[in-house]
């Protein structure tokens, strides 16, 4: 009977992971928890509710080596000669994501327009080369 209650005594017990294991598994989960945030922050979050621009596209194309994806440049002008030249210009570049507007923009090249956008924190190769992605466009009356 003591043999019984002898082995009993003995079972081996469960090893606690030491002071530095759990300091390097927290430490982890909270880089892990930064590192997503700092992406969502850089390349996904609105910064900001959007705006319009309008203008005259002087640019507009599908290019990219590995991901295609639409370009655009609008010529903002602030002042204007009497045969409606822009003398003061700046250029506004801006990428599409989305097909059917793509499609929609390439129709009005060299023509006076004025496009919604969201900017973002930073670029994506998959979404283009600006950090204004344009998500509407509204023709703009002679």
């Amino acid at each position: 009977m003591e043999e019984v209650k002898s082995a009993e005594m003995q079972r081996p017990q469960p090893i606690k992971p030491g002071g530095f294991k759990i300091f390097v598994r927290w430490f982890t989960f909270v880089l892990i928890v930064v590192l997503g945030l700092f992406v969502y922050w850089k390349y996904y979050f609105n910064y900001g509710d959007g705006g319009y621009r309008t203008g005259i596209l002087q640019k507009f194309s599908h290019r990219g080596n590995i991901f295609k994806t639409y370009e655009g440049e609008l010529i903002l002008s602030s002042v204007s000669s009497s045969n409606n030249v822009a003398l003061a210009s700046e250029k506004f570049l801006f990428s599409v994501v989305n097909d059917s507007i793509a499609k929609v923009i390439q129709n009005y090249d060299g023509k006076n327009v004025k496009l919604h956008y969201v900017e973002k924190n930073g670029s994506l190769p998959w979404r283009g080369d600006s950090k204004y992605i344009v998500d509407g466009l509204v023709p703009e009356l002679p």
